[in-house]
């Protein structure tokens, strides 16, 4: 038996690359999928087969954990394959898999890149007819219809998958429900995959500061907040697609985190390293373990977080401790809109005052706002364009509001409405979207 975990390429335009070799484009746009919590597409000035180090490639972090775990605990080979950090033809990647005859091949995938990825699943059968295929991701909450979506697939595993793929592989079809790891499993699991080519593509440049090559890891999973837009705490580490229902969040050991960044430093000779959590700050006890660890590690970091969840007195220990930047979410300059449509329960006075505490220790500040929310007006737009103004950025994230399988926003345009979300609506302003870059193209011309 013979098992991939494929985060495959993804083009433009997959029908089109099929065909013969034509003239190349110099532009190139292609798409980031298992890794982002939103997945979309943007332009790159490289052709396929050919990689250069710089743009936005996210650490596909459910896949990675997945890879070790089935190696583990199925004792068969398992190989992972980031064909997006590859930055691989469609060709070269046909040609690999008529090569290495997998009998299985788990794909993560999301509504922006569904309907490329069902039919990429579609022409491997074509070539390779004994091809089994397990789905995961986002894409799963659409339920029985995924499993007729594309010739021989097995099964569908909802949420974190590394006990549902081991399941499908031993024989478990249909839809897998929702079997994430404990607490205890989860810090007794195998370190996620890294190996010596894939380790150094990855990359985020913000917060400013970042140094090459950084790793991208976890130190917990889950956020208990309901934001509109947020998919992975409502499909992937939890089961809450309306914002309705309760959300859990696992923290890493100190014993667990120790380990693996040691061994990412020692093996991999990572420079910085970058704590891409939902939340990272998340009660104050666990940043002060992490800073504990990283003062042992002396290795500059970053992290993604919240202005209001640790004590202010954190940001100091944070910056003493190596951390340079770290990144948080505003969404909005409205409170209305952060109240009652994002949801996000966030005193956007008491964010500026955070911000500006940051930047007074020294630290530099990543901003991300979202444009074309549901029920947003334009007044509301230019309210957010002049609470910026009034923050200390180092960078900003402009994003169109991407609507996910899973996530509240979907249920939204299901629903009609939502009680979590009263002034969310689906009026004139609103443009339904799935890729949020391609939105937010769209918006601003």
């Amino acid at each position: 038996m013979k098992i991939l975990f494929s985060n495959p390429p993804w083009w433009q335009d997959l029908s089109v690359d099929l065909q013969e070799p034509r003239i190349a484009p110099t532009i190139h746009r292609a798409g980031v999928r298992a890794g982002s919590r939103w997945p979309f597409t943007y332009q790159l000035p490289i052709p396929p087969d050919r990689f250069e180090f710089g743009a936005y490639l996210p650490y596909p972090f459910f896949m990675g954990y997945a890879a070790t775990y089935a190696a583990r605990a199925l004792g068969v080979p398992v190989i992972f394959r980031d064909s997006i950090a590859l930055r691989e033809s469609y060709g070269r990647y046909f040609r690999y898999l008529e090569q290495e005859r997998f009998d299985t091949i788990i794909i993560e995938s999301a509504s922006p890149s569904w309907e490329h990825d069902r039919n990429l699943m579609a022409e491997i059968v074509k070539r390779l007819p004994h091809t089994r295929f397990i789905v995961t991701g986002p894409i799963t909450s659409l339920g029985e219809p995924i499993l007729h979506a594309a010739p021989n697939i097995l099964a569908a595993v909802r949420g974190e998958y590394e006990k549902g793929v081991v399941k499908a592989i031993q024989g478990t079809g249909g839809i897998i429900d929702f079997d994430l790891l404990t607490l205890e499993e989860m810090n007794a699991a195998p370190f996620p995959y890294f190996d010596h080519l894939y380790a150094y593509r990855y990359w985020d440049s913000n917060p400013v500061g970042q140094l090459a090559p950084h790793a991208q890891v976890l130190s917990s999973r889950g956020c208990p907040f309901k934001c509109i837009f947020c998919v992975w705490p409502a499909t992937m580490t939890g089961n809450d697609p309306d914002g309705s229902g309760k959300r859990f969040v696992r923290h890493y050991s100190a014993d667990y985190l120790e380990a693996f960044l040691t061994e990412l430093k020692e093996k991999y000779h990572f420079k910085s390293i970058y704590f891409d959590d939902d939340t990272f700050n998340l009660g104050d006890r666990h940043v002060e373990k992490v800073c504990a660890i990283m003062r042992k590690l002396q290795l500059p970091w970053s992290a993604m977080c919240r202005s209001d969840t640790s004590d202010m007195r954190l940001w100091q220990e944070m910056k003493e401790s190596g951390c340079f930047g770290v990144k948080i979410g505003f969404e909005s300059g409205n409170q209305e809109v952060v109240d009652r449509i994002v949801n996000k329960r966030l005193n956007l006075v008491e964010a500026r005052r955070v911000a500006q505490e940051i930047k007074r220790v020294g630290m530099t500040l990543h901003g991300t706002f979202t444009f074309g929310l549901p029920g947003e007006t334009p007044e509301q737009v230019q309210d957010t364009e002049r609470y910026i103004d009034t923050l200390p950025l180092d960078s900003i994230q402009k994003s169109g509001c991407a609507e996910i399988e899973g996530a509240p926003l979907h249920a939204l345009s299901q629903q009609k409405s939502l009680a979590a979300y009263p002034a969310a609506r689906l009026d004139d302003n609103y443009l339904r979207a799935t890729d949020g870059q391609l939105k937010f193209e769209h918006l601003t011309h």
